[in-house]
């Protein structure tokens, strides 16, 4: 399998890098739910050695591209990915290939392609595998007030919903909410290129 490409992971990949140094915890594993194509991950990882970085997604075919994004990196923190599945119960129970207790969950471009219960098990998850201090991370485009921030968005919005009646851009409010309700506080809300949000969660 070769490597997929996603043009806009090399866009966004160096303002997202920046969030993360600034808010992710100093020690622990880091777990990267829905890692698509694996650009992230071999891009970040070696910002963040000695700490690990396992990747993961649902995709066969994503895996595939994200190990071969592995084997080109020369990052030894770089763990080999894993299938992991939000929406599936129990999902954070699975043994993690990691020496290194998970202080971080980073989710970037999930909750918008997705239906709502993975959003609802990716928090659920983080309660259950972060302990105090621990970080949730998610970027992406979000609606405030119900309200999309920009044309752009509200038109993703509705062609991500022709694709998938289950999908679209999430109002922030009620991902604070939920959140909020697995022990999650919110923390900081950044605004990042392309009217997209970076949304840090602190593990109360």
């Amino acid at each position: 399998m070769t490597q997929r490409h996603a043009p806009a992971t090399e866009r966004n990949r160096a303002p997202i890098l920046e969030v993360l140094q600034h808010h992710l915890p100093k020690d622990g594993a880091i777990l990267e739910i829905s890692s698509g194509t694996g650009q992230h991950a071999s891009f970040f990882a070696p910002f963040f050695a000695p700490r690990q970085w396992l990747p993961s997604d649902i995709d066969e075919d994503n895996l595939a591209s994200i190990e071969a994004w592995r084997n080109a990196s020369t990052a030894n923190n770089l763990l080999a990915p894993v299938r992991v599945d939000a929406s599936a119960p129990d999902w954070w129970q699975q043994p993690w290939s990691v020496n290194q207790a998970i202080n971080a969950v980073v989710n970037i471009n999930m909750i918008h392609i997705a239906p709502w219960v993975c959003c609802e098990g990716l928090l659920l998850g983080s309660e259950q595998l972060l302990s105090a201090g621990g970080v949730l991370y998610l970027y992406g485009p979000f609606k405030q007030g119900g309200q999309h921030t920009a044309a752009s968005n509200e038109a993703f919005d509705t062609h991500l919903k022709n694709q998938n009646p289950l999908w679209g851009v999430r109002n922030l409010e009620s991902v604070i909410e939920l959140a909020a309700q697995h022990g999650l506080e919110h923390r900081a809300t950044i605004e990042m290129p392309a009217n997209n949000l970076s949304v840090i969660f602190i593990r109360r």
